[in-house]
């Protein structure tokens, strides 16, 4: 149990605790009354728990403390931190909240991308197919939409320039339908390249029937 093992277990045990002050401030918004107090301590948690998740890296490189359940752990910690954060922020009842669907999709993507990589486990024993910048970019827009909604950054119109005429547009239904957009294509882009890997290794060879 290291030290960077022991920062990624509190990033968890952090979790539940997020959880418990948004759905807090939730009723409290929704009973006319909102704390936000409860905000401002759930913004802090997510953000202490956040910060961990450079800080766990750093000390597993610094002082090579790099080790097989830390591998194992901290994807866990970040792919639940930030479901936690997505699927609170969707249901409860926030000033400035995330609508429902974007919630099941970014289950859905997340549920696509495992089957697939259970499916190369249990054809090769493994996964090769590495992050890619789709990826990335999703998990990093996912993270300021979060941040944004946290900060209950109002629905302001802004005025958009299209040819000779200025269309409004909430900046940040624009930021969710992005980080939507980028969502579904790094779920393709996954399959795409995981297939392609089932096809070099030979299993999307035809195979004939026994006695044909």
């Amino acid at each position: 149990m290291t030290t960077a093992n022991q920062i990624t277990l509190g990033r968890i045990a952090l979790i539940p605790v997020f959880v418990l002050l948004a759905v807090l401030y939730g009723r409290s918004v929704a009973s006319g009354i909102p704390h936000e107090a409860l905000r401002w301590w759930a913004v802090a948690t997510f953000g202490v728990a956040s910060a961990s998740d450079g800080l766990d890296g750093w000390v597993a490189r610094r002082w090579n403390q790099r080790t097989e359940l830390g591998v194992i752990l901290d994807p866990i910690a970040d792919k639940g931190l930030l479901l936690a954060a997505i699927i609170t922020l969707s249901f409860s009842h926030w000033v400035v909240g995330l609508p429902a669907w974007f919630a099941v999709l970014v289950i859905a993507r997340d549920l696509a991308v495992l089957a697939g990589s259970l499916v190369l486990v249990l054809l090769e024993g493994k996964v090769a197919v590495r992050p890619n910048w789709t990826g990335k970019t999703a998990t990093a827009l996912q993270m300021i939409t979060l941040t944004f909604v946290m900060l209950e950054v109002k629905r302001a119109e802004v005025p958009l320039q299209w040819g000779l005429r200025q269309l409004p547009f909430a900046a940040l239904d624009l930021l969710v339908g992005c980080t939507a957009l980028f969502t579904v294509v790094s779920c393709v882009v996954y399959w795409v390249r995981g297939v392609r890997e089932v096809h070099q290794a030979g299993h999307g060879q035809p195979v004939a029937w026994p006695g044909k």
